[in-house]
């Protein structure tokens, strides 16, 4: 059983505030009703467990903690009480939607995979890590607005996929140091970059061609995904959604006027940029009527 930190809840929700303030999804943001903030709220907090085992646990370590999770994955869906803190919170989110087992074990197995694949030789190689590890909150996120049987599958996992791809891009240099490279391959090659150069301390030219051609490639995602997803979600999952795009385009915007140099700086959205970009998002039938 995980008790210490940073695996307590204590410490496991601080962390998550720190994480929302700076990350491109506004999880918890004010505007949602508290029965959608808690939902949320448990769901990110499984994903970041999952991940901060990934990234942060001793890597001997590792397999046995993702092992502990999938056990308590077990207990939630058998209707058992799990051990983790942090599942015994997810139970209740899961109970109350009646969220779908298979997204939550498809991060699990997302973390597993980190552990052996770190470098990507396609974009269509990334797209497909993509699908285990961003794409099911995505799917989650739908059930917990009750919009799963809408047919936006497809949308949410283009948005999914483009709001990681993003953060590769601005964590490009971070990830180097972690061991991990999520820049194609070949994309590197094209551009005559070297791994090395994710190493230096200001990105070169060559280096920021390929995150400017990666970042215009997510773009492209949010945007054939955002449209279909406006249009066919409820009023607060649409309110919802239309925030973590707008925390996607900030970010986007932040990397372009920061000209890709991710290494010497990693470009962060401006906070007072994302209500007007939430506001056009949601677009002219901004919180009219539909919301519960």
């Amino acid at each position: 059983m995980i008790t210490e930190p940073p695996w307590s809840v204590e410490e496991h929700d601080r962390a998550l505030d720190r994480l929302a303030a700076r990350e491109n999804f506004p999880v918890a943001a004010g505007l949602l009703p508290a029965r959608h903030r808690a939902g949320l709220r448990a769901v990110y907090g499984f994903a970041r467990l999952v991940d901060d085992i990934g990234d942060e646990a001793p890597p001997d370590q590792r397999a046995k903690l993702l092992g502990l999770v999938d056990d308590d994955l077990d207990r939630v869906f058998a209707g058992r009480t799990p051990d983790l803190p942090q599942l015994r919170r997810l139970a209740g989110a899961v109970h109350a939607h009646r969220l779908p087992e298979a997204p939550f074990r498809d991060l699990v197995r997302a973390n597993r995979r980190d552990r052996a694949v770190q470098r990507y030789e396609t974009f269509d190689e990334l797209t497909e890590h993509c699908a285990l590890s961003a794409a099911p909150v995505g799917r989650i996120v739908l059930h917990l607005f009750d919009a799963h049987e809408r047919g936006l599958a497809a949308a949410s996992d283009d948005v999914c996929t483009a709001l990681q791809v993003i953060e590769h891009c601005q964590d490009a240099g971070r990830d180097y140091r972690d061991g991990r490279i999520y820049l194609p391959g070949e994309d590197l090659r094209r551009f005559g970059c070297t791994e090395d150069d994710l190493a230096r301390p200001m990105t070169p030219t060559r280096l920021r061609g390929v995150l400017a051609l990666e970042a215009r490639r997510a773009a492209d995602l949010l945007d054939r995904g955002t449209t279909p997803l406006m249009a066919g979600l409820p009023g607060w999952g649409r309110i919802a959604v239309a925030g973590y795009v707008a925390g996607g385009r900030a970010t986007l915007s932040a990397l372009e006027r920061g000209r890709y140099d991710v290494l010497a700086r990693p470009p962060r959205p401006r906070r007072a940029a994302l209500p007007g970009l939430w506001a056009r998002t949601l677009g002219p039938r901004a919180l009219r009527g539909g919301r519960r």
